[in-house]
């Protein structure tokens, strides 16, 4: 056996075998140890018991390291900072006032150093004690090493878990909006799903801001509806994003079908607390949209395209039984009574798809009939025997906002043999409208009053000879100074008399207008304030217009 003597620089077997076990203990110990601060709190403690040093310090990843058995001894740290880059891998001396002799031991693994666990003591140790803690630093790095290496692989473990996570929730809502779409839910199935799915009332809305279906507590009423510009520059905000934005306390996202907008799905969540499983929803939800809503305007148009053929056929009397049939078919009842009814007009835009999609929807929303087409620029509706007339134009002005629109309303009949009639007389009176000069308004063929039996005259010639008889003049100088004497004398008549009434209607001055009348006694050499000379110019500037209407010179 082996002793040393009681000199410092002798060691005993039994003191070396000791240091040995010490170090494997303390390499279990660390490579069990749950982080960073646990292993160098070891490697730190250690030192004393292994050797006659102590640990100055920890260099790691270009940082002193704060250790809790260092904590209050900061040492020359700024002297050995400038000392300790220098080193490089090997490690190795330094200088430290105060101490006789300082080392930097390497933190080494197999990823190479990366720090130094700094010895001091005042004279230097034996060879086999700085042997002991060079072999303590190379285990402190290789515990280190392990340590953040486990700490990757459980970052990286829950990261996975997070994403699968997150990838079978949106699979569940995938999976959710695709039985929706498959089972023809429609809108209200797609909106109730993503309420479901997020928690928050949801709002489906067409391009224009208009609600097609809620889902959810608190639905507004009236559903508040964005100004058209503020609502352009949103849609075209979000179509550059490319996916759900906020708009004040709503995310919305846009149904597209390339960079066609559909429609808008609506998340109301004022307190914005919506996450990323609530967009996933969102999007998925106008993803479906986009779809139902394409499929839907693909299955309108179909209708729409085989209803205005249905509609030609009707007006041009066609074959009655193929065309009951094709109706029947379509799922229009053809077996009551009908009558046809004419809308001219514009949009404020003056687009002629728009206008004509306006007419639609309110004609379907008032029940006034759905069959529609166009014929000679203007919209053509095959409607029910009754209906408010103006309110249909109302209606459709209030639609299309700042433009144009009046009605020209056929007799009702109960075979569609007669339907072509319908059409003519609504054409006609429309055109009676027109060359009366009157406001845009609804017009019924049937209250029409004499000018519907002027257009019944077999012989056109006969009303043509009463209107040359008394106001031939009138209209041959209108012809000659393209003057509009005969429209302000029937305007007039037609006020009863009124010089305020006939002002207003004709839109001109009062004095405009008695300049006018004392023309036209001029030309004419007729008292107007005579009873029977007003009764038979009124008839002639009603047949006039009638002829007018007719299209005969």
């Amino acid at each position: 056996m082996i002793e040393a003597s009681a000199s410092p620089g002798n060691i005993t077997v039994r003191d070396l075998l000791s240091s040995l076990r010490a170090l494997q203990v303390l390499s279990m110990v660390m490579t069990d140890s749950a982080g960073e601060d646990e292993i160098l709190d070891l490697a730190v403690s250690s030192v004393p018991s292994l050797s006659r040093c102590r640990a100055e310090a920890v260099w790691l990843d270009g940082a002193w390291r704060s250790v809790h058995s260092l904590r209050g001894r900061v040492g020359a740290r700024a002297d050995l900072e400038g000392q300790i880059g220098l080193l490089g891998r090997a490690g190795g001396p330094l200088r430290s006032a105060g101490l006789g002799w300082i080392w930097a031991f390497p933190l080494s693994s197999r990823g190479g150093a990366s720090g130094h666990l700094v010895v001091g003591a005042p004279e230097p140790p034996p060879d086999h004690e700085r042997s002991v803690i060079q072999a303590l630093a190379q285990q402190t790095g290789v515990a280190l090493a392990n340590a953040r290496l486990l700490a990757r692989e459980r970052a990286t473990a829950s990261e996975l878990r997070t994403t699968l996570e997150a990838f079978r929730h949106s699979m569940d809502i995938h999976d959710r909006l695709t039985r929706v779409a498959a089972a023809g839910e429609g809108l209200e199935g797609i909106v109730r799903a993503v309420h479901q799915l997020t928690g928050h009332p949801v709002a489906i809305e067409d391009r224009a801001g208009i609600l097609q279906a809620w889902a959810g507590p608190d639905r507004p009423d009236p559903y508040p509806r964005d100004a058209p510009a503020r609502r352009e520059r949103m849609l075209r905000q979000a179509l550059a994003a490319g996916r759900p934005v906020r708009d004040g306390g709503r995310l919305l996202a846009l149904a597209l079908s390339r960079e066609d907008i559909f429609g808008v799905v609506a998340l109301i969540d004022p307190g914005g607390l919506a996450g990323e499983a609530e967009q996933i929803a969102l999007e998925h939800g106008a993803t479906v949209l986009a779809m139902e809503l394409a499929r839907l305007r693909s299955v309108a148009e179909t209708e729409l395209r085989l209803g205005r053929d249905l509609l030609d056929e009707l007006l041009a009397g066609h074959d009655t039984q193929g065309v009951l049939k094709r109706a029947g078919a379509l799922g229009y009842d053809l077996d009551q009574v009908h009558r046809v009814v004419v809308v001219e007009g514009h949009s404020r835009t003056r687009d002629e798809e728009y206008f004509f999609h306006a007419v639609r929807r309110c004609a379907r929303d008032l029940g006034i009939g759905s069959l529609l087409g166009v014929r000679a620029g203007a919209v053509v509706i095959l409607a029910d025997a009754a209906g408010d007339w103006e309110r249909l134009r109302s209606a459709v002005l209030s639609d299309v906002g700042r433009g144009s629109c009046r009605l020209g309303v056929g007799g009702c009949y109960d075979s569609i043999g007669d339907l072509p009639r319908s059409y003519r007389e609504a054409q006609m009176a429309l055109r009676t409208q027109k060359a009366a000069r009157t406001e845009d308004r609804a017009t019924v063929f049937d209250e029409l009053g004499v000018y519907r039996v002027l257009a019944g005259v077999e012989d056109p010639g006969t009303v043509e000879r009463y209107v040359r008889d008394w106001l031939g003049p009138l209209i041959d100088y209108d012809a000659r100074k393209d003057s509009e004497l005969v429209v302000t004398l029937s305007g007039y008549l037609e006020c009863g008399g009124s010089y305020d009434g006939a002002a207003k209607a004709l839109s001109v001055h009062r004095s405009t207008l008695r300049y006018r009348l004392e023309r036209i006694r001029e030309v004419l050499g007729h008292d107007l304030g005579d009873p029977d000379t007003r009764f038979n110019l009124q008839l002639a500037t009603r047949a006039w217009a009638t002829l007018q209407a007719m299209g005969e010179p």
